[in-house]
């Protein structure tokens, strides 16, 4: 028969020549009093199992021979290559915009379009008496486009310089023709009610400018002044609308 333990839990023996560092060890008669303390070790048991199931598989175990096991660079390599693709992907994902619906609106460039050698649109402009004029029947012409800037000095300028046969030729927004040209003028005065001539030249309208077009008798465009300056920079220009 058992005697009873320290903590007089009943009945038990004491298990005689174990290692003393493994201190006190009572052996209960009843071994249903060690069903938790077995489930536990049960646990741990299938728990330690499983991770070295888990470790053989993905070749982690240590081999025989003490080398390294040849999972772990495997799985060293396959973690790098998840992080680049985590971040590539974060980078080249597209990203809604915070702003609000509407377009973004580009600046105008100040540079005209390439008009040299295009043909001159066949548009009827206005007279001041509200006349249809047709602007290809004014050819050779030098036109000032004048809905921006009236420019009297430079226009004056120009018509001084233009040779014989060839016209100058302003052409204001509107219906009302500005300035009021003088009566047998050496400048030819009209509007363009519709806006036809700027749109279809692409010509973008700036404030206190007045771009010109010199136009062959042809009708072809032979040059582009995006700012109508001195006469001296277009003078041969027109010497030669009159050969």
């Amino acid at each position: 028969m058992g005697k009873p333990d320290a903590e007089g839990q009943g009945p038990s023996e004491e298990l005689p020549d174990l290692p003393p560092e493994w201190g006190r060890v009572v052996v209960p008669d009843d071994a249903s009093a060690l069903a938790e303390e077995a489930a536990q070790l049960r646990r741990e048991l299938r728990r330690r199992t499983s991770a070295t199931r888990w470790r053989r598989r993905l070749g982690l175990t240590a081999r025989p021979d003490g080398r390294p096991p040849l999972g772990l660079p495997l799985l060293l390599l396959l973690v790098a290559v998840l992080a680049t693709s985590v971040g590539l992907v974060t980078v080249t994902w597209p990203r809604s915009s915070r702003g609000t619906d509407r377009p973004t609106v580009l600046p105008q460039s100040a540079t005209p379009a390439p008009l040299v050698g295009r043909s001159l649109p066949a548009l009827d402009l206005v007279d001041v008496d509200q006349t249809p004029v047709p602007l290809r029947g004014l050819l050779p012409a030098m036109i000032v486009l004048v809905d921006g800037c009236a420019c009297a000095a430079q226009v004056a300028a120009a018509a001084s310089a233009a040779p014989d046969g060839v016209q100058v030729v302003t052409v204001a927004g509107g219906r009302e023709v500005t300035p009021a040209p003088p009566v047998g003028g050496p400048v030819r005065a009209l509007a363009d009610p519709a806006g036809e001539l700027r749109a279809a030249l692409h010509l973008t309208a700036r404030p206190d400018t007045a771009p010109a077009l010199l136009v062959d008798r042809a009708g072809t465009v032979v040059r582009v002044l995006p700012e109508l300056g001195a006469a001296a920079d277009y003078r041969n220009d027109l010497v030669r609308l009159a050969g």
